[in-house]
């Protein structure tokens, strides 16, 4: 089904006007990793080609910020847990996750975080955030608009990688190459 992009199907229900575009980006990331990797093989989970983040990386490490922003946003220091899964970003585990099990948590994630935005009141969006250990300067609109696009972000990145594992495994795409 051809619909348009999430931002022109209308207003996310119960999600105050001024966080809409977050809400959007966040659903639209969610949406097109989904497309993207439909047919992804598990093979190329944790390739790198020419160096480039792996497409498991960028999964983990959306999903990843998308916590870590909800936490700065609630005044909250990060849990040794979110700690451990920073470290973890980008390295295959024991359990060796499939790209369904990253797109589970990625959607998961996704859900927490929108309805968070739901919750919170468009009046608090400039109160003063402090972020990581030094305490950098942010604000609740500005930890909940980054987490949406460094989302953003990183399916644009996991769509280059993802198009060229499978382009140079098929090797098609040199084939194809205007000469």
């Amino acid at each position: 089904m051809n619909q348009p992009e999430i931002w022109l199907r209308g207003p996310l229900p119960n999600v105050p006007a001024l966080l809409q575009p977050a809400a959007h980006a966040l659903e639209q990331a969610l949406l097109d990793a989904r497309t993207a990797l439909s047919n992804f093989p598990d093979a190329l989970l944790w390739e790198r080609p020419a160096g480039l983040a792996s497409v498991g990386f960028h999964l983990q490490h959306i999903a990843g910020v998308q916590d870590r922003m909800l936490t700065y946003a609630r005044h909250e220091a990060l849990s040794e847990t979110q700690f451990t899964y920073l470290r973890q970003e980008g390295k295959p585990t024991n359990e060796m996750p499939t790209v369904a099990d990253l797109l589970t948590r990625l959607h998961t994630q996704t859900e927490r975080t929108v309805a968070h935005l739901r919750t919170v009141d468009p009046g608090a969006l400039p109160d003063y955030r402090p972020v990581g250990r030094e305490g950098l300067p942010s604000t609740v609109g500005g930890l909940l608009f980054h987490a949406a696009e460094h989302s953003m972000r990183h399916v644009g990145q996991l769509l280059v990688t993802a198009k060229l594992l499978v382009g140079l495994q098929d090797r098609t795409v040199l084939q194809q190459a205007p000469q």
